[in-house]
């Protein structure tokens, strides 16, 4: 900063507020500051400058880098958490590295709170971890005590992909569900008494599934060996509607003169033109703005009750879903 000063011909002081976002300074000497300071490749320490601070202004978030929707939501969080004043740190969830060291790494990184996107934990892990510090759960497969809670009502989601269907003539629609993964229990819960509703009890055919494309496949192939495929197909995420695409295109089948699939999550995956895959939305934005909020709420206006947020999905068609052909 010294350098700067001098390059200038102001007092480091200066330099300092005008880095530090202060009054004091003028426009034009702040452009002419941050200039010089562009020329002599300066950056600012910004662990130093954490360490200065009484309060860190930091979130952390772990998630995994496995489905779309969930790097969709870590993406918004970044001008969520900047509108409320707020800087955000990240730690990955790996094969290798369990939830506990992610979190513990993300403490000592000084975060006020932990946003955690799609826990594998059971709510008894998140306990201690409640106690040192604010959690808000992003689709929590079930919610910890203590905790903040911004998921979508994911049986509702599902009841519009199987009424879309049933109004352009569907039947036999099968499901493959997401088994123990977030949201995949109220998914299954949806599609069945979605298709009893529509008194389509008799065709209610569930297969395993995990939120993969191999997942997907492997449920396309089963239903293929089968002697009468269904019309319809609602996959438990838009990773295994890849997967179901794929294996049924390879096998001849057009999508949807033979087949509609749906997704869920309207993820950048279903968006791809190439896809076109009609599915249920999760708004990446709306979630990650409703989980930073939850966040500002404890740590700067002091509230201590949970809150369990929920988002109403919608159904975004596109061109995997059509009306059935005679077979």
């Amino acid at each position: 900063m010294s350098d700067i000063a001098a390059r200038v011909g102001v007092s480091q002081a200066l330099v300092s507020l005008v880095f530090r976002n202060q009054p004091g300074a003028s426009p034009q000497t702040r452009e002419r500051i941050f200039q010089a300071a562009d020329e002599l490749g300066y950056r600012p320490d910004a662990a130093a400058q954490l360490l200065r601070r009484t309060r860190s202004r930091q979130l952390g978030v772990l998630f995994t880098m496995r489905h779309p929707h969930d790097v969709d939501i870590v993406e918004a969080i970044y001008p969520a958490a900047e509108k409320h004043g707020y800087n955000v740190a990240l730690s990955a969830m790996a094969v290798a590295r369990d939830e506990r060291q992610a979190v513990d790494e993300l403490l000592a990184l000084r975060s006020e709170a932990i946003l955690i996107i799609g826990a594998a934990s059971r709510p008894s892990d998140l306990t201690s971890i409640v106690g040192q510090t604010p959690v808000v759960e992003i689709n929590p497969r079930t919610r910890a005590d203590g905790a903040d809670a911004v998921r979508t009502a994911d049986s509702k989601g599902v009841r519009q992909a199987v009424d879309h269907l049933a109004e352009l003539g569907h039947r036999s629609i099968a499901h493959v569900d997401g088994g123990t993964m977030p949201g995949a229990s109220e998914r299954r819960r949806g599609y069945r008494t979605s298709m009893r509703r529509r008194g389509l009890a008799g065709h209610i055919q569930i297969l395993a599934g995990d939120y993969t494309e191999e997942s997907g496949a492997r449920a396309a192939r089963e239903l293929l060996a089968q002697d009468h495929l269904p019309t319809a197909v609602i996959a438990g995420n838009d990773r295994c509607a890849h997967g179901l695409l794929t294996t049924f295109l390879r096998a001849g089948l057009r999508v949807p003169e033979d087949v509609s699939v749906i997704g869920y999550d309207d993820s950048q995956l279903a968006r791809l033109s190439f896809i076109d895959l009609t599915s249920v939305r999760q708004g990446a934005a709306d979630v990650a703005e409703l989980a930073v909020q939850a966040a500002a709420e404890r740590l700067d206006e002091g509230r201590t009750t949970d809150r369990d947020i929920v988002l109403e999905p919608t159904l975004v068609v596109r061109g995997s879903t059509g009306h059935p052909h005679p077979r």
